[in-house]
């Protein structure tokens, strides 16, 4: 069983400067949901980072709030949380792939998503999954969303003054005096 397996998580980042994440929510399994949201706040208040949380009906809305959000918000990074259990029928194989591909497409596209929605065969999976004193996945989507905002800043292009972008706030108009 993986939860029996020794693994290695990175520690938290810390930021210098201020950050915000969007935390999008599906409640449907409302148990589950809350503690997964309580373990994403408390990994990204440890970090010394604001958020703001919204609910949406299911997993398949949470990709289409972050784009949303993304497209119409000021946030550094996004946090998916939800829960999806195998039912009787193929509902589950396209909700599981086809929210976990948009968030995928939206990461690759340069937002910083962690993806904190589980995937499991029944509600003593999501259970262990999400106890905020066990390996709550809450907190390690949180967690992963911000070491993305962080490679985001290291990795951000620093202009060197050529082309149309000036290399400081101070900008020169042709024919004006200097």
């Amino acid at each position: 069983m993986a939860a029996n397996e020794p693994h290695y998580t990175l520690p938290a980042p810390h930021f210098d400067k201020p950050t915000k994440l969007l935390i999008v929510i599906a409640p449907y399994y409302k148990d589950i949901a809350e503690q997964l949201l309580q373990g994403a706040q408390a990994a990204i208040s440890a970090a010394g980072a604001s958020h703001e949380t919204v609910e949406v009906p299911g997993a398949l809305e949470v990709p289409t709030a972050i784009r949303l959000a993304a497209n119409h918000a000021d946030f550094d990074g996004f946090v998916a949380l939800g829960c999806i259990i195998r039912g009787e029928t193929t509902h589950y194989d396209t909700v599981c792939n086809d929210s976990s591909r948009a968030l995928q497409m939206m990461g690759l596209s340069g937002l910083c998503i962690g993806n904190g929605i589980l995937t499991v065969e029944n509600h003593g999976q999501a259970t262990v999954r999400a106890q905020t004193d066990g390996q709550n996945k809450g907190g390690g989507a949180a967690d992963a969303a911000m070491h993305l905002i962080a490679l985001a800043r290291k990795f951000a292009r620093k202009t060197k003054g050529i082309g149309f972008k000036p290399a400081s706030e101070n900008i020169q108009i042709a024919g004006d005096p200097t």
